[in-house]
């Protein structure tokens, strides 16, 4: 590999090379620009998270083989009276006008103005001032005339009402969430680019050093965009908020690559008198750990399709293609376009040829010093604070209403709210139970069914809502007395499913249970989320390890790198939540932060390591180790914590996206960053290498 690497680099950083490799990379971005499609045309608001086999999907697999018109799209209607109580006759007549305008996907209108008093007093708040009334679409629509037709309804209603209307449910939080992410993106690359550009400049003082770098990652998105654009047509959906992510790492990569290959160009600018030859003999150095670096988080990345997870699936075709493609450019484009412009990168502080070496950092050379001659001070004083960090993850409360993840001003949220307010809180998303049998299912079975039903922990009501039109299946309506989504009713309908056969026998029937809705989705996500997060923990390290194996040609040096990260991963979620809480006012995460905390910490944060330890085993060649340890710290000090700071920075962009999911992911991880640029691999590690690592004439 090495030697494959270094013709590859060592013609890159020839002038022809320099030439074709620059050539090649603008050839591939226009035919890509011209003729293949953008990954925009293939976002998808979200995609499908359970597998095939959970209980809730088929448990709804199963109803809607018995209840064929059951498959819709729900909307829900909130009104809100303007005075005091809704006027029930206007009510009527706007929604009888919502079924005669014929708006487009419009499955199912209640039919308000012909119901009863009796049966419409479930519509409506005690005070009469609010009402919820539930609509059906076709699942068939395009999410563009979903909200043609959303507003449709809401113009004619609050018309005719005269009451303010909102539309909350599945299709109203289908049409927000796209809304949202397609403002939210536009926003969140400019944020990126004017956070790294910005920084950059005063970090480096050069204009060229902020310019060239974002110019490669430029290239390197517009590229890794038609490519997903490729495999959108193929097929793959592309989920907004994996495409939001896959920006941040985009940048965040290429700005790291791009830093590790200036900082040992510089050095080698003042060795050779040719550029071409500076970056031959840089590239030497740095060609293998920036493209091992890169491997790393690709494979980190692949790891991922071992998920159940929809989401995460859908994490490792897109951030997979993104780092394949970032690994290539980190040795082919980047050196080609540092070589073009040569010294002049560097302007206005040009290193010339003979001046000598490059300074080192004074702050990471005293720390570097201080690592040598006290490093169990060093390292019990850094594995302290990590610890109390890590302890704060007992503390980690889950919130599982993705609701509460959106703005308070989104229209849907707004509707839930209402809802949550004025009306018992399990109304806000009952559960659907099916009763299967072989044989036609008599009423007094429904009955048994119903009253067993009833008496289960924490049932408010259960109703019965059909027979299918054989007799084999009856449906029911299941309302817990606990919000749908609190953990307290999720146990208590984990305990149903696990004891379904035994409510079945009780009353000595032959058939079989099933539950779908909010509640049962969330029990399976729960089970789904738990079991992934143990998979790829444990998946990832041990690649990531044996990759590690492969790159020190050591065992010890590997525990150390791994043993660090992992620790430091804990730390960061503990310490990110307790901060999170601490200025933010938030005290419960998503349960799928910790995975994706985990895979980004993880694989970004070994990458610092990679750095240390290459430069740590180049001069471990002439020197002894507390000396290697000591120029190692000091050398690579300078740009591995600038680039922490660029990257911690780049991730907690994602703090100005509107959804509070990707608020603390993004502050969690700029958090770990900088606790892997300035403990980690600055501390700990170096630490560790002089207490276990031995010369070898000892």
């Amino acid at each position: 590999m090495k030697k494959l690497l270094g013709s590859v680099t060592d013609f890159v950083a020839t002038k022809k090379g320099m030439w074709t490799t620059i050539g090649v990379w603008l050839a591939i971005t226009v035919l890509l620009t011209v003729f293949a499609p953008s990954a925009g045309e293939y976002k998808v608001s979200s995609v499908a998270s359970l597998p095939e086999d959970a209980q809730s999907v088929v448990a709804q697999n199963h109803i809607d083989e018995h209840f064929k018109d059951a498959e819709s799209l729900p909307a829900i209607l909130v009104l809100q009276s303007k005075d005091s109580e809704i006027d029930v006759a206007a009510l009527g007549e706007a929604l009888d006008k919502v079924s005669a305008a014929n708006i487009n996907g419009v499955k199912e209108v209640v039919p308000f103005s012909s119901l009863p008093p009796q049966a419409l007093a479930g519509f409506f708040s005690e005070d009469k001032g609010t009402a919820v009334v539930p609509l059906n679409f076709v699942t068939s629509l395009e999410t563009a005339e979903l909200e043609k037709s959303l507003e449709d309804i809401r113009d004619i209603v609050s018309e005719e009402s005269g009451t303010e209307v909102y539309i909350t449910g599945p299709a109203g939080i289908a049409v927000d969430t796209t809304n949202l992410f397609e403002r939210a993106d536009l926003v969140l690359i400019l944020a990126t680019v004017g956070i790294i550009l910005i920084l950059l400049i005063v970090i480096y003082r050069s204009p060229l050093l902020a310019i060239i770098p974002l110019l490669a990652a430029g290239i390197v998105y517009q590229v890794v965009n038609q490519l997903l654009g490729i495999l959108g047509a193929g097929g793959l959906d592309l989920a907004v908020q994996s495409v939001s992510i896959m920006s941040i790492l985009l940048f965040a990569a290429t700005i790291d690559y791009s830093l590790f290959v200036f900082s040992r160009y510089r050095e080698e600018l003042k060795n050779y008198e040719s550029k071409f030859d500076s970056m031959k003999w840089a590239m030497r150095e740095t060609g293998i750990p920036v493209f091992f670096a890169g491997g790393t988080v690709l494979a980190a990345m692949l790891v991922l399709f071992f998920a159940n997870f929809g989401d995460y699936k859908n994490f490792a075709p897109i951030f997979g293609t993104t780092m394949f493609v970032i690994m290539f450019a980190s040795v082919t484009l980047i050196p080609a376009l540092f070589t073009l412009f040569g010294r002049k990168s560097f302007w206005p502080r040009i290193p010339k040829y003979g001046e000598g070496e490059e300074k080192v950092n004074r702050l990471w050379s005293k720390i570097g010093s201080f690592v040598v001659r006290k490093p169990i001070v060093a390292a019990l004083i850094i594995l302290v604070i990590l610890v109390v960090s890590a302890l704060n993850m007992f503390n980690l409360k889950y919130e599982f209403d993705t609701m509460k993840s959106f703005p308070e001003d989104m229209p849907s949220r707004m509707g839930y709210e209402i809802m949550e307010e004025e009306f018992a809180k399990g109304d806000l998303a009952p559960t659907t139970v099916l009763f299967e049998s072989n044989e036609e299912v008599t009423e007094e079975v429904q009955a048994s069914i119903l009253e067993q039903l009833q008496n289960q922990d924490l049932v408010s009501s259960v109703r019965p809502t059909g027979v299918s039109e054989d007799g084999l299946a009856v449906q029911y309506q299941l309302t817990f007395e606990e919000s749908p989504y609190s953990t307290e009713s999720m146990d208590a309908l984990e305990k149903m499913v696990e004891e379904k056969k035994d409510i079945v026998s009780s009353i000595d029937a032959n058939g079989e249970l099933y539950f779908a809705g909010e509640t049962a989705s969330q029990v399976d996500d729960r089970a789904v989320n738990d079991r992934d997060l143990i998979v790829i923990v444990v998946l990832e390290t041990i690649l990531i390890f044996i990759l590690l194996i492969v790159l020190t040609k050591s065992i010890k040096m590997p525990i150390y790198m791994m043993g660090t990260i992992l620790l430091s991963f804990l730390a960061a979620l503990g310490l990110g939540m307790f901060l999170s809480n601490l200025f933010f006012d938030i005290d419960t995460i998503s349960n799928r932060v910790p995975l994706y905390s985990f895979v980004f910490l993880v694989a970004l944060g070994i990458d610092y390591n990679i750095i240390l330890i290459s430069r740590f085993l180049e001069e471990r060649q002439k020197h002894s180790v507390k000396e290697a340890v000591q120029i190692a710290v000091s050398h690579t000090g300078g740009v591995i914590s600038s680039a922490g700071i660029l990257l911690a920075a780049t991730f907690a962009v994602l703090m100005t996206q509107p959804i509070q999911l990707l608020f603390v992911f993004g502050f969690i991880v700029a958090v770990g960053i900088i606790l892997d640029t300035f403990l980690i691999r600055g501390i700990l590690l170096p630490a560790l290498i002089v207490l276990f690592e031995k010369d070898k004439n000892k």
